[in-house]
């Protein structure tokens, strides 16, 4: 049934569409909203947006936007997702530890579980955001078998970047900027 209706909401969403992002906590409040994002491909694995200069709203009412032009894959069966930063001197990675995504007329919506891998274009990369993780393990009172899907979702995330599999690929992600770029134009000279 959830799969019959996850693939009917997949048919609403199409290429060239644009979404809000949702993130949420284990205690389904709010933790930050990305006020938009071009969808670039939707496959059976995962989805590929694109942004820039995009407002954030965090939990707190503050509100800012990204400096550098992003793109995001969202993964349906992995516990995590990947924001590719195209920066001056490279291309950045920041991974959240989440729930796998779901997406509605609404938004992009997944629980973000706190920690974060954060991957320099040299591959090397750091775990973020522990001391949050153990707060909140506490706090939230995260199930048991939660904490392991996390586990093994960091192991393979890091395996993942190490064997530079997607998304981690810098020709990969100036392909789907590309993209982006082009769709842009292409909304800019029909408006």
């Amino acid at each position: 049934m959830y799969n019959c209706i996850r693939k009917l909401v997949d048919i609403m969403n199409t290429v060239g569409d644009v979404v809000q992002i949702h993130s949420f906590k284990h205690d389904k409040s709010y933790h930050r909203i990305w006020d938009k994002a071009t969808i670039l491909e939707m496959n059976n694995d995962y989805i590929v947006l694109g942004n820039e200069r995009t407002r954030v709203l965090e939990s707190n009412g503050k509100s800012w936007f990204t400096k550098e032009p992003a793109i995001c894959f969202f993964f349906k069966r992995n516990w995590y997702n990947v924001i590719s930063m195209l920066k001056e001197n490279g291309v950045f990675y920041y991974c959240n530890i989440g729930s796998p995504y779901v997406i509605d007329s609404e938004a992009i919506k997944y629980i973000d579980y706190d920690l974060d891998v954060k991957v320099f274009p040299n591959n090397q990369y750091k775990v973020l955001d522990k001391f949050e993780y153990q707060v909140n393990c506490i706090e939230m009172k995260y199930p048991e078998d939660v904490m392991k899907v996390i586990d093994h979702e960091l192991d393979s995330l890091k395996k993942r970047i190490r064997n530079k599999e997607i998304p981690f690929s810098e020709e990969l992600v100036y392909k789907y900027y590309e993209k982006f770029k082009n769709m842009k134009e292409n909304l800019n000279e029909g408006s």
